[in-house]
């Protein structure tokens, strides 16, 4: 797995927005931190002024925005600057030919998802992580940091949180994937499809009812996708609507213990990941170790 260089003060970086559309306002903040606190020179993509509907701009723009950053040297590092929905259109069209060549970070979360499975996929190592959009937001304070740490160079030695009721105890060590849920279970059979044997899988979600969570985690054990991972880390389930006809009786966590409670690998609940203010970066094709115990979890670097 390559992992790109670390940034350094003076590069070169660019920001798209490869899914849905917003006012661009909403982004200067977080341009302003690159560039006057992270050093950094920032190539705006057209996508950041494109309207298309729901998306920032056409297909073939956001696309081509993506290719001609992927495909330039200098640049070191591209942040998605929202989710949304609309990378999943886009991604079997890109090349990353010249980004193996010329590695570099890739930043995203959410929709963006289906762009870390595809550099994944091609051996190249991603960050999950805050956008720029959500930089400027005080209460993502925490979040921010550890995804500057990752890309300049300064890694934690480990993640701990405090210990969940439904986490299953062990230790495990494989390369990390995933991030949201629903990408994930959407790419199955697909291009960016990828294998998660003797994998930590993370998994995320948002604004999903309880019968799709229960219907994706069934759909991925009858696949066969989670009976040989090496472990589970679950990340925030947030904002999860529950059917008032027919209620579960569940919670999400609940629901995700029932799919793989027939395994034995360890299993972290209410990691600090997701469509949350404490959304911890973590590193997309890293080999890590998981630890998880009634008291504590960790992720191990």
């Amino acid at each position: 797995m390559i992992s790109p260089p670390f940034l350094q003060p003076g590069d070169t970086v660019g920001v798209v927005a490869p899914a849905s559309w917003f006012p661009y306002e909403e982004v200067l903040d977080g341009l302003r931190i690159l560039r006057d606190e992270w050093q950094l020179n920032v190539i705006e993509g057209d996508s950041l002024h494109a309207v298309d509907g729901p998306f920032a701009g056409s297909d073939t723009l956001r696309r081509n925005d993506l290719q001609r950053l992927f495909d330039d040297p200098s640049v070191k590092a591209v942040f998605a600057a929202r989710g949304g929905y609309g990378c999943y259109r886009i991604v079997d069209q890109l090349d990353l030919s010249r980004v193996r060549q010329n590695p570099k970070w890739l930043v995203g979360f959410s929709d963006v998802t289906v762009l870390l499975s595809l550099f994944y996929k091609h051996g190249l190592q991603s960050l999950h992580g805050l956008m720029p959009r959500q930089f400027g937001n005080p209460e993502r304070a925490e979040s921010l940091e550890t995804l500057r740490r990752w890309l300049f160079g300064e890694l934690p030695d480990s993640y701990s949180v405090t210990g969940h009721p439904l986490n299953r105890a062990g230790r495990a060590e494989g390369p990390l994937v995933g991030g949201n849920l629903t990408i994930l279970v959407n790419s199955l059979d697909t291009p960016t499809d990828i294998d998660l044997t003797d994998t930590i899988l993370f998994i995320e979600d948002i604004d999903e009812t309880l019968f799709s969570l229960d219907r994706m985690m069934t759909q991925l054990r009858r696949a066969g996708r989670l009976e040989k991972l090496a472990g589970l880390v679950v990340g925030q389930f947030t904002d999860m609507r529950v059917s008032s006809s027919l209620p579960f009786g569940k919670d999400a966590y609940q629901l995700i213990a029932d799919a793989v409670s027939s395994y034995n690998y360890p299993v972290l609940f209410d990691f600090p990941a997701g469509h949350v203010d404490v959304n911890l970066a973590l590193p997309i094709g890293s080999v890590l170790r998981l630890e998880v115990s009634t008291e504590e979890g960790k992720l191990i670097f």
